[in-house]
């Protein structure tokens, strides 16, 4: 999910999500959970506005796979990021006078219960807006883009933010998003920045993608190798049964390539094992390098029997790492985090801020309007060409559409890595570029459909 410099996206790192593709959906409970009605104070407009929003409050909806067959913290992070985010508000005296009342509902990770989820916030809660949706399976899309219901911030695991143009991605998109076809006539396209950044940062030629024998997981890695490919590096391909996977062999080909950078297409307990044979093989690597969404707490545990490895582990997204509370917006974020949900220190996750941030961008989207909320209104904000970057946390970025690539383009990341000795013993992630505007490149834009 590559986001362009200049803000518009083009390239689109094909997906992130790789639990998503690798495992079969469970049924959903669809079942809401309810939240109490955040926000209160100031006086109250006058009028209702529009679908969702009355004289005392906003409803607005989020819609999380809670229980999906992938475990319950898979995609719990943004649920609780936009939830805490919205609990400041709150505390703050809502928007306008207004209360911003949350309904959310788990679909349970499966096609019928997110289409259960969004008829129950649609049609029965009469939700304003979506924000910082993460479910496996986005059934329900074409129905939120029917009724014109803004979906803020949300995860793109599949395509649907690729095509349905009242949908916006926490990610941006300069696809046409005509509710037609995904991205340009059916084509996406990845960019190869991160690939690019591994090489001039730590001169790294050589890399190696694993991958399951699993149709979806073999196709990500050839994305994945394609990239690499474009990037100049000498590329090891290897696959293990999703079953019974032979990860010492993997470790021993690793060891004699003398490989440098390893990804993978493989989900977080298949990395765990792997980095546990490549410990104990002696592999040695410049980076073991994971997606955003691996960018969270759960290393510590996830690799406490491989040190080595997980001393390795870089992650790469497009959002500022939690770790870096230097900056107001990230301490505002972890000020609120440990206020309102202090149980979850040690689930922190990138994608728990990305949450948050979407929680910002549709408020901020919401706040223009001043009074006279409309869904109008805010996808005018969305919509607008200038950048948006939810007060310093993302690369900045908007939907602009976009003729299809046809050469370069700049994309920027940012980076971190795991390191056992940092933040004085305790361990954490530590950005490994100055600022999110400081790791761009002119890169290619490379074509396939998903």
């Amino acid at each position: 999910m590559s986001r362009t410099g200049r803000a518009a996206v083009v390239g689109r790192r094909p997906a992130a999500a790789a639990l998503a593709l690798l495992l079969l959906l469970t049924a959903a409970c669809g079942s809401r959970l309810p939240e109490s009605a955040f926000g209160s104070g100031g006086s109250a407009p006058d009028l209702a506005t529009d679908t969702g929003v009355t004289a005392q409050e906003i409803r607005v909806g989020i819609i999380t796979s809670l229980t999906s067959p992938v475990g319950g913290e898979t995609f719990a992070g943004p649920h609780f990021g936009a939830l805490a985010f919205f609990r400041a508000l709150a505390d703050r005296g809502g928007l306008h006078g207004r209360t911003v009342r949350l309904l959310t509902c788990d679909d349970g990770g499966s096609g019928l219960g997110n289409r259960d989820c969004v008829h129950r916030l649609v049609d029965q809660e009469k939700v304003f807006a979506l924000v910082a949706g993460s479910v496996l399976d986005y059934a329900g899309a074409p129905y939120v883009d029917a009724h014109q219901v803004p979906d803020v911030g949300g995860q793109p695991i599949g395509t649907a933010y690729d095509r349905w143009p009242h949908l916006f991605s926490i990610y941006g998109s300069a696809s046409p998003r005509d509710g037609r076809t995904v991205g340009w006539d059916g084509v996406l396209y990845q960019s190869t920045e991160i690939y690019r950044f591994f090489k001039e940062r730590l001169g790294a030629r050589s890399a190696a993608v694993v991958s399951y024998n699993q149709a979806d997981s073999a196709r990500y890695a050839r994305q994945l190798e394609e990239g690499l490919r474009a990037e100049g590096y000498r590329v090891l391909s290897l696959s293990v049964d999703l079953a019974l996977p032979g990860f010492q062999t993997v470790a021993a080909a690793l060891k004699a390539d003398g490989t440098e950078l390893l990804f993978d297409a493989m989900d977080s307990r298949g990395n765990a094992a792997l980095c546990q044979a490549l410990d104990a093989a002696g592999v040695r690597l410049s980076a073991k390098v994971t997606n955003v969404q691996n960018w969270s707490e759960a290393v510590r545990t996830d690799y406490r029997d491989s040190p080595n490895c997980r001393n390795n582990l870089w992650a790469t997204s497009e959002s500022r790492n939690y770790e870096d509370t230097g900056h107001p917006s990230v301490a505002e974020f972890r000020a609120g985090m440990a206020r309102y949900y202090p149980e979850r220190e040690d689930q922190l996750s990138a994608w728990e801020l990305e949450g948050w941030a979407a929680a910002r961008w549709l408020t901020d989207a919401m706040d223009s309007c001043g009074t006279a909320l409309t869904r109008a209104c805010v996808e005018r904000f969305m919509n607008r060409t200038e950048p948006y970057d939810a007060h310093g946390l993302l690369v900045p970025t908007d939907f602009t559409p976009q003729p299809r690539p046809t050469g370069p383009t700049l994309a920027c990341l940012n980076a971190a890595r795991w390191q056992d000795g940092a933040f004085g013993g305790r361990g954490g992630w530590v950005t490994q570029v100055p600022d999110l505007a400081s790791a761009c490149y002119d890169v290619p834009q490379l074509p396939y459909r998903p």
